[in-house]
């Protein structure tokens, strides 16, 4: 112990002299990390979203209506699970009908809503055959309205949409595809495409969709495994849920965790961009802040909850995307702590002395180019899908305001969704919440 304040001066200084050096190396280590795994990131689903789209999409063989040559038309379920949808439902099931496939029912599941939802399903099931209406008088969840419709479908193969969503005529043609030529499928993610696009929220989640969506799914596909379905759209092989045991009740994000559940158990998850769903989107910003938390959240309550199976071999093929989650996560955390300790590296001379680096560096702009040429690589592959709405084109001058607003959200829900998965009991049932749906315009 220092007799003197001399002799605890001393100490201090000695401590400084040792901690400051090794925490600006630190830091440096984590600036980089901060500057170069997006970078990083941006390039491997480049590469991969272009290697997807030369084997899958450059020559792909359909007729003039746009509809894949079938040997067979097995038939198929559709599921739609509502839950306050009165406003969304009627249009929703009307373009439904105008499928182009000759063998499928509807089944809307009415999970207790609090609105008129179930005296429109009724009406409509008065005058379209193909509807049954399963009416639950509680609020149970989106997970146990799916299997609830999953147990009571005839097929085999079920299409899974929301209430909100309007499906395009050729895409039950386009998943039932692969169910009918490859037996390991499990499950099929469609295309969601966005409906509303009148505000610059909505403009910016068109590139969004297309450049960081659509994008990641096909370079995933690529490299292995998917991260999840989409939520919205996804087609499944009914045998292959009754394998790993359906949805689980206790997940914020049924779509993630039923994703993980099949590829975990052997099955094969595949991408299908002619599976076109066009689908509603905040437009909000508290509305936006939610809907990103709950994915978030979701992502993080898979990651605890099957890390144990990850140590089995025959899961070798979810490491690096296990890890890759994992490590996105752990970058927006460094970028809190960064911040948090920016202040206090101001008053070290290293850092007075670098802070031109803050400016526009060669960093900076390669980070910038990288996220234009990454919005042009997936214009130019997205750009078939958006035929109907004029073109993607027109979007590009929005979607450079992705970085700017979206990291920033990105950031901050990441770390508040994980922090709420660290909190949740498990058992806890996952029940529907109403979302910002934005403008339909």
């Amino acid at each position: 112990m220092p007799q003197t304040l001399s002799e605890l001066m001393a100490m201090l200084q000695h401590f400084s002299q040792r901690v400051i050096p090794l925490w600006t190396n630190v830091d440096n280590i984590i600036e980089d990390f901060i500057y170069y795994y997006p970078l990083l990131m941006a390039y491997i689903w480049m590469f991969g979203a272009i290697i997807f789209y030369f084997r899958f999409e450059w020559r792909q063989h359909g007729n003039e209506e746009h509809l894949p040559e079938l040997t067979e038309y097995p038939p198929v379920s559709v599921l739609i699970p509502c839950y306050n949808e009165a406003d969304n439902i009627r249009e929703t099931i009307e373009v439904l009908t105008r499928q182009k496939y000759p063998n499928f029912e509807i089944i809307a599941i009415n999970d207790g809503s609090k609105d008129n939802t179930l005296e429109i399903l009724t009406e409509l099931a008065t005058r379209t055959p193909q509807l049954r209406v399963v009416n639950l008088h509680t609020n149970q969840g989106k997970a146990v309205g799916l299997h609830t419709a999953a147990i009571l479908a005839k097929s085999e193969i079920l299409v899974c949409i929301d209430g909100d969503a309007l499906l395009a005529p050729e895409a039950i043609a386009w998943m039932a595809r692969h169910f009918i030529h490859n037996s390991a499928v499990g499950a099929i993610t469609g295309n969601p495409r966005i409906r509303n696009r009148s505000t610059l929220l909505g403009k910016i989640q068109v590139g969004e969709f297309s450049a960081i969506v659509g994008m990641i799914k096909r370079a995933q596909r690529t490299y292995g495994q998917i991260f999840t379905v989409s939520g919205v759209i996804a087609a499944f092989r009914k045998s292959a849920l009754h394998d790993v045991g359906y949805w689980s009740n206790d997940m914020i994000t049924e779509d993630i965790d039923i994703s993980w559940k099949l590829q975990l158990g052997g099955w094969t998850i595949l991408f299908e961009p002619n599976a076109l769903c066009w689908v509603l989107m905040p437009e909000t910003l508290s509305g936006l802040w939610q809907q990103r938390r709950r994915w978030a959240q979701g992502g993080t309550e898979v990651l605890m909850r099957y890390f144990n199976a990850l140590f089995r071999w025959s899961s070798r093929g979810m490491w690096i995307l296990y890890a890759e989650c994992l490590i996105s996560i752990t970058w927006a955390f460094l970028i809190l702590a960064h911040l948090i300790f920016a202040p206090f590296e101001l008053l070290t001379e290293s850092t007075r002395q670098s802070l031109h680096d803050l400016s526009p560096s060669w960093t900076s702009m390669l980070l910038s180019i990288t996220c234009l040429v990454q919005f042009g690589v997936s214009l130019a592959i997205d750009s078939q899908y958006e035929a109907r709405t004029g073109g993607i084109a027109k979007y590009y001058y929005w979607m450079v305001w992705y970085p700017v607003i979206y990291w920033m959200i990105n950031v901050g829900t990441t770390i508040a969704g994980s922090i709420r998965a660290l909190k949740k009991k498990r058992g806890q049932r996952a029940l529907w919440v109403t979302l910002d749906r934005g403008l339909r315009k």
